[in-house]
């Protein structure tokens, strides 16, 4: 049997990797870019954070998110591990969960899949996108770019989604599947720079914080996250404010981003802290009051909001003074202004209607023989692993289920 997969991304040579475990299956992978596994080298800025140890379906957002259950069920982290270690790839884990190649570099994660696949005997079309798919009788017939054809009798679509266009993000998968009669979701930039009012965050450009977020509107939370944060000159990058993309890439105007700087205490303890210091350090100058629990960057912009002269000594502070400081400690306001676009994003919100596809196959509702897995469907996680594992349980469900080989899944 003749599988095509269209997309030589995280998702498409998984499934490549798993049909190819029959070798009855001939496989072939077609991408449009020079090389497989593009995109995948610029993830966890370029470290690679393959899976979470601590992946569920929670984890997952879309229309419909109890649709990534049976894949990460099957094939959930523990057994990516294994699979990944019967590759060759050694990892390691961080305490949060997160996992990584032991050689800190995307590259080998890329390297023992494409070497993989070649060994197995899998082939590979590099530079050759897909122009059209059609189904003709039981076979499809896939057109290249110069009118070029290919003849096959299962496809799978793995193309990705929109976000990061710079390193392979594009749109034909959705173009394809719709070709095919599936509908596709509006489609928003997610795990991405959060825009806000530059005031407050310029003065603190490059610094990292641990925080809690909100993203608020009229004093109602619409999400909230925690993790840690990146001031910028536009306004907050990193893991925390990632997390609030996607929920910021919907709200639309007048929201507002709150930060709590020192998430670990409370208004009170914060208030504590200061008065000890004031009273054993009560000559030094105000803009050191916080030194010791933040960054001194973010103390004096913090100093600024709550309106407190940098140079007046401690003894010379009041408790209201205190309390201003602690106020704009755990409120640190910013107006969301949006997010950045998808050439900056690292996952995609929304993608291909999943109802129009099976979840414990992958495979379409419409067309029999045809799948899709990865970023592609309207199917996304949260920041920390959580996309790459999607794409290898669906990747791999994809791959077995058209290969004729699901009864090997775990």
């Amino acid at each position: 049997m003749f599988i095509a997969i269209i997309g030589g991304g995280a998702s498409g040579l998984a499934a490549a990797l798993s049909a190819r475990e029959s070798l009855d299956n001939r496989v072939t992978v077609f991408e449009r870019q020079n090389r497989v596994a593009r995109k995948l080298l610029v993830t966890g800025n370029g470290r690679c954070n393959l899976t979470n140890r601590n992946a569920s379906p929670d984890d997952y957002h879309g229309a419909d998110p109890a649709f990534a259950g049976p894949a990460l069920y099957r094939f959930g982290p523990e057994d990516t591990l294994r699979w990944f270690a019967s590759l060759g790839l050694v990892t390691r884990t961080e305490p949060s969960g997160r996992v990584y190649p032991l050689s800190d570099t995307a590259l080998s994660v890329a390297d023992v899949l494409r070497l993989a696949l070649e060994a197995r005997g899998g082939e590979i079309n590099c530079a050759l996108p897909i122009a059209a798919a059609e189904k003709k009788g039981d076979k499809f017939l896939l057109t290249g770019p110069l009118g070029e054809t290919f003849q096959a009798d299962r496809l799978i679509i793995a193309c990705g989604g929109a976000a990061g266009a710079r390193v392979g993000g594009v749109c034909s998968g959705y173009e394809l599947l719709r070709a095919f009669g599936h509908g596709c979701t509006a489609l928003r930039p997610a795990l991405v720079q959060l825009k806000t009012d530059n005031l407050w965050t310029r003065p603190m450009k490059g610094v990292r914080t641990q925080a809690a977020l909100t993203l608020e509107r009229d004093g109602t939370v619409l999400d909230a996250a925690f993790g840690e944060v990146q001031f910028t000159d536009y306004g907050l990058t990193g893991p925390g404010a990632y997390d609030l993309s996607r929920a910021a890439s919907l709200a639309g105007d007048g929201c507002t981003v709150c930060l709590r700087l020192l998430p670990e205490m409370d208004k009170v303890d914060i208030i504590d802290y200061m008065a000890t210091k004031r009273d054993n350090f009560s000559d030094y100058k105000a803009e050191n009051i916080l030194s010791g629990a933040l960054h001194n960057a973010i103390s004096r912009t913090v100093l600024r909001r709550a309106q407190i002269p940098q140079e007046a000594r401690l003894w010379a502070l009041s408790d209201g003074a205190l309390e201003q400081i602690a106020d704009v400690l755990c409120r640190f306001e910013l107006p969301l202004h949006g997010t950045l676009g998808f050439d900056d994003a690292q996952v995609t919100a929304g993608g291909v209607e999943t109802v129009g596809f099976d979840p414990e196959t992958m495979e379409s509702r419409l067309v029999p023989g045809l799948y899709a897995c990865g970023e592609v469907l309207d199917v996304d996680g949260d920041c920390g692993g959580y996309n790459l594992q999607w794409a290898w349980s669906s990747g791999r469900l994809a791959g077995l289920a058209a290969g004729g080989l699901l009864e090997a899944m775990p």
